[in-house]
């Protein structure tokens, strides 16, 4: 097994990934009367065998947006659930909510048709410089396909709608069984408009006032039902109150040299820092950047050197294939290993942005709060806010490049009429861009862009005065 592929942990287990490889992994004893590293998952149950953290969060974390209106769906609330796609409801369900003493529960009837909680007919509301935060849960995802998100007037007839969530058979879940979800949703993220509503050429909706009509809508995959309870929809100030151009952070997984020897010039020729999230078992490998070169980014460029994996092989089978023990041990020495070479920054990347639960079903964002103040994903359904709504689930745009035929995300839908810069620009959110590897020539596949796309990239970016921060920056404006 190459240095690469093994891991430089103390204490040895095993693991055979999906593909038949054996990789090495931590299998840390549990340390005896180790009690304050203990944590316990939903219901209470214990998970035993952490250690304390070498270096536990500093509890740099988002303030909380205090909502200028709020409907909490408490007696009385209102609202009518109901649509095609339901099957029964209960409007005061005192069974399971999060706050006050009940919720909306919804049934879906398996049809794949709409099922909604709404109302019409409100006071007008002005949306100017507000985005909507709604609280909500899925009992069991299995069958769950898409949520949306409509606002507007005339009974729905005039209506922007967000489709925010659209649910993955294989890959990490915003929205996960049994949990309370909460989810921002800003101007730059609408999917459509109807009615007397449109959206312009460069992605600005026609009006932002005169909302009257709200409802909240769930989609079953017709092959089986979906319960879901909904508990708050409130607006709060959106991006836009902080920064009015949006904000981008560029981030990098991987700790590729091209992030030093190619996308550095090309961000310091505008004063541009980034963020790296790096494997502590590459550093100093071939292609892959050196001690010195993250020292050099950081000191004199203003860089945030974060933490993606301590070992090679955990990045390469995800932390959902470890157990929790094995995945906590890791993310301790990745910490001991940042903190103990000068790399102070408390933020943290899932390796192939997988967070789901571990081999003994402990949620991984879980144990990366206690090493890390926040955890970034590659789910983009919508585009990250300040502050953010779940810290450990940042949202980011991944698999940027300028090649054809790779998959991925086409640069031009970020640099282009209407594209993910102009809707940050002309709506205000907090776009965090996710990439690997910079080439000199054209990129052969996903994780690649090409120099000079790249280079095109920060010129789109400085055009429109969006202004660039690294993800440790962006949390000290709500710390």
């Amino acid at each position: 097994m190459s240095r690469r592929s093994a891991l430089r942990l103390a204490g040895k287990g095993a693991l055979l990934t999906a593909g038949g490889a054996l990789l090495t992994v931590p299998a840390q004893p549990a340390t005896a009367g180790s009690g304050a590293g203990e944590m316990s998952v939903t219901g209470g149950q214990p998970v035993e065998g952490l250690t304390t953290p070498s270096f536990a969060p500093t509890g740099r974390r988002p303030k909380y947006r205090r909502a200028t209106w709020s409907q909490q769906f408490q007696a009385q609330h209102g609202w009518t659930p109901a649509g095609a796609g339901t099957a029964s409801s209960e409007a005061n369900d005192t069974a399971s909510f999060v706050r006050g003493t009940q919720s909306v529960r919804v049934t879906t009837n398996g049809t794949g048709k709409q099922s909604y909680v709404r109302k019409v007919g409100l006071p007008a509301m002005d949306l100017t410089g507000k985005m909507i935060r709604l609280v909500f849960r899925v009992t069991d995802v299995a069958h769950l396909a898409k949520l949306d998100f409509y606002a507007g007037s005339g009974s729905l007839a005039n209506h922007f709608v967000w489709q925010f969530h659209a649910h993955s058979k294989t890959s990490a879940n915003y929205v996960q069984s049994g949990e309370w979800v909460t989810v921002h949703l800003q101007w730059a993220d609408i999917a459509g408009a109807a009615g007397a509503y449109s959206i312009s050429s460069s992605g600005v909706p026609s009006t932002r006032t005169g909302i009257t009509d709200l409802s909240f809508a769930a989609y079953d995959d017709s092959a089986g039902q979906v319960t879901y309870h909904l508990q708050a929809v409130e607006l709060v100030p959106d991006t836009s109150s902080v920064f009015p151009n949006g904000a981008v952070s560029i981030t990098f997984d991987d700790s590729h040299r091209s992030i030093h020897d190619l996308a550095r010039p090309a961000m310091d020729a505008h004063g541009y820092s980034g963020t790296v999230y790096n494997i502590a078992d590459a550093i100093g490998t071939k292609d892959f950047l050196t001690i010195d070169q993250m020292r050099s980014m950081q000191d004199t460029s203003g860089w945030e050197m974060a933490g993606h994996s301590y070992a090679t092989a955990t990045h390469t089978a995800s932390y959902p294939k470890l157990t929790a023990q094995q995945a906590d041990e890791d993310f301790r020495r990745l910490r001991e290993w940042l903190v103990s070479n000068g790399f102070t920054s408390e933020h943290f990347a899932y390796p192939h942005g997988a967070f789901q639960k571990t081999s003994d079903g402990v949620p991984v964002d879980l144990l990366a709060s206690r090493h890390f103040s926040t955890a970034r994903s590659i789910i983009s359904e919508t585009i990250e806010s300040y502050a953010p709504a779940m810290p450990y689930r940042l949202k980011a745009l991944t698999g940027i490049n300028d090649g054809a035929g790779i998959g991925g995300t086409q640069l031009s839908k970020v640099t282009g009429l209407g594209g993910k810069l102009d809707r940050c620009a002309k709506n205000g959110d907090w776009l965090i861009l996710c990439m690997h590897k910079i080439v000199e020539g054209a990129p052969a596949s996903s994780t690649e862009i090409s120099q000079k796309g790249f280079d095109a990239m920060m010129k789109e970016i400085d055009a429109r005065g969006i202004p660039v921060v690294t993800v440790a920056e962006a949390m000290q404006y709500y710390t």
